[in-house]
């Protein structure tokens, strides 16, 4: 099987030399999602909470163009501005992987994309 790209209307479209997410051998590899509206393709506004949401959103968009979806997910890295941040990134992290938790690297960065709170990537199987 080759590699595909994939791409949804329903997350960000891709603001560099990047893909939404690629395709290959029955493994999705979603890319790094920050919390852009995908209609508006601006911040959400709020704290840590309403941005790990979009961005999560934004992930299940992906997994789900690609095939995938968060019963699928195997891994995830997660990318915190500021570890003060982690217990409630956690909380909403949580409902969105509260039967099939993925294994899970969560490191606080010094910077993220436009200056954002969180950026989650994930790799998944097919469904």
């Amino acid at each position: 099987m080759g590699k595909q790209i994939i791409s949804t209307d329903d997350a960000p479209a891709a603001i560099g030399p990047y893909s939404q997410g690629t395709k290959v051998d029955g493994i999705v590899y979603a890319s790094g999602q920050i919390p852009l509206d995908p209609k508006t393709m601006t911040l959400v506004e709020g704290g840590i909470k309403e941005q790990a949401k979009r961005v999560l959103d934004n992930l299940m968009a992906v997994l789900e163009a690609g095939g995938a979806d968060h019963s699928t997910v195997v891994k995830t890295t997660c990318f915190l501005s500021d570890m003060n941040n982690f217990a409630a990134f956690n909380e909403v992290y949580g409902t969105y992987f509260l039967e099939t938790p993925p294994a899970r690297s969560c490191v606080e960065v010094s910077r993220l994309p436009k200056d954002v709170l969180v950026e989650v990537e994930a790799i998944a199987c097919l469904k």
